[in-house]
């Protein structure tokens, strides 16, 4: 509108002629003639009023085309067709095809494309982002991978490629890792926080397992083992909407840049080992970030140092370890099985479901938050149980062992001490002993000690070393009497009793 007003001008109030009106507004003759056509037919007068704008003045000159046959042609559902467009296999050609056997005279597929590709613009606007410097980190794995070869067998493995972009500066920090597990998606963080020198406000991560349990755009879920590393680093986890990945548009632009820049350069070359493709990578990603940016006269290297490394939170003084999370269940023993090896809970646990937290070197359980158990890494089919976790039963019986019954005979008394040791050396097995030792003990918590150790006195008097001699001296009250002399342990004589001499 804006040169037809000056077409209008320079005619009605300069005068000019066609062909000086169209060097003038670089336009061709026939459309200045045609401009001045439309005008006349459009019932206006020069000047036009003040108030008209530029909607008014078109619609007499541009008048819409009038009712016909087109007009009454249906045209698709377009939120359905959107919707149907989403679903596996369904293609426009099929859609289209389905809506012309509906409506055989409707629309031809190019204008179906074409109407279709208008609605959908108006439908899905794009916002513009303000990243603040320091506030976020945009996280993601490329979709191409490199092959790594062993060297001995000749097998080729894929590598992932993880890419990191800050928010701000557009900073970029790119890593070859095995997998997109667990362990190797936290320990890219690890090692990009390190990069960048310090830590974010937020990181945004896309919704893969490995970060989000269960995706919800309102409060996700986030895998266990990453929402420890958040804590350890003081950042917050933002995850994208499920399938938005304009949420993210700095890692898939970063993305691009790196399977361009990076993984294009190094697509003939052969690796044996992720160390030699990363040593491959490190000096191309330091050219990517001093590379100048097309309509900007910096870098992303110079972006980092100048606005966003001054933003960014520090770095932990201890480092993280990596720890994995699990869910698992106390059985009948109090013991929680974990690689194949098992660990003590307290005993009132049973049946209960507690969190494991498996590090490099510990093993701590958790319930309702609070930790119930640490223990020390064993290696398979090994346990570590914690006597306190036992029941009273259990723990004596456990506790019952010949150290502890020696260190016990010799607190109690001498005499004690001797019959307990006859007791565990003349026994058939060691655990015998053990368990007349452990009889013993009992005695004591039934007459005390007193008693005991003058009934063991009594019993090695008489040469008699067992559990059942003890208690009968006990129950029959015979620990308080005076020992025997020695004439009163000599045989008495009888005639059917032979002396020593018979045997000369």
């Amino acid at each position: 509108m804006r040169k037809i007003r000056e077409v209008l001008r320079l005619k009605y109030d300069q005068g000019r002629s066609d062909r000086q009106i169209a060097l003038s507004c670089t336009l061709s003759r026939s459309t200045v003639k045609e401009y001045q056509e439309r005008f006349t037919r459009s019932g206006l007068n020069w000047p036009l009023p003040s108030r008209l704008d530029d909607e008014q003045l078109e619609q007499p000159l541009f008048p819409a085309p009038s009712v016909g046959v087109c007009d009454s042609v249906v045209h698709p559902d377009w939120h359905e067709m959107h919707h149907q467009l989403r679903r596996k296999g369904v293609t426009r050609w099929l859609l289209w095809q389905e809506y012309k056997i509906q409506y055989p005279n409707g629309i031809h597929y190019s204008q179906f494309c074409v109407h279709y590709r208008r609605w959908l613009a108006q439908q899905d606007p794009v916002m513009r982002q303000h990243h603040v410097a320091g506030e976020k980190l945009f996280v993601d794995y490329a979709g191409q991978t490199v092959s790594i070869t062993d060297r001995d067998s000749g097998q080729v493995r894929q590598a992932q490629i993880f890419v990191a972009v800050l928010g701000a500066s557009n900073y970029t920090y790119v890593e070859a890792t095995e997998s997109q597990q667990l362990p190797d998606w936290l320990m890219s963080h690890v090692r990009a926080f390190e990069f960048f020198g310090g830590c974010p406000e937020i990181v945004v991560p896309d919704n893969l397992k490995s970060a989000v349990s269960k995706a919800c755009y309102y409060e996700p879920a986030l895998n266990p083992s990453y929402a420890e590393l958040a804590r350890h680093y003081q950042v917050a986890v933002i995850p994208t909407r499920a399938r938005k990945p304009r949420d993210k548009a700095k890692v898939e632009v970063g993305v691009q840049i790196a399977e361009r820049w990076l993984l294009a350069r190094v697509r003939d070359e052969v690796f044996f080992s992720l160390a030699d493709l990363n040593q491959a990578l490190r000096p191309l990603l330091q050219q990517l970030n001093n590379q100048p940016f097309q309509k900007q006269p910096s870098c992303r290297q110079h972006c980092f140092e100048q606005e966003e490394r001054q933003h960014l939170k520090p770095l932990p003084r201890q480092a993280y370890q990596y720890a994995q999370w699990c869910k698992v269940r106390v059985g009948r023993d109090y013991h929680v099985a974990l690689e194949h090896s098992y660990y003590s809970v307290p005993h009132h646990l049973i049946g209960k479901q507690l969190e494991a937290r498996i590090s490099a070197q510990t093993v701590e359980l958790f319930y309702h938050a609070q930790r119930v158990a640490s223990h020390p890494r064993l290696a398979a089919a090994q346990v570590s149980t914690i006597n306190d976790h036992r029941p009273a039963q259990h723990r004596y019986y456990a506790e019952t062992t010949p150290e502890q019954l020696q260190r016990w005979a010799q607190q109690t008394g001498p005499a004690t001490a001797r019959l307990v040791q006859q007791l565990l050396f003349s026994a058939a097995h060691l655990q015998q002993g053990c368990r007349s030792g452990a009889g013993l003990q009992k005695l004591a918590k039934t007459y005390g000690p007193i008693r005991l150790e003058a009934a063991a006195q009594r019993a090695l008097a008489l040469g008699t070393h067992s559990y059942k001699s003890v208690e009968s001296i006990l129950a029959h009250g015979l620990d308080q009497q005076p020992l025997p002399s020695a004439l009163e342990l000599a045989l008495p004589e009888h005639g059917n009793v032979r002396g020593s001499t018979y045997y000369h």
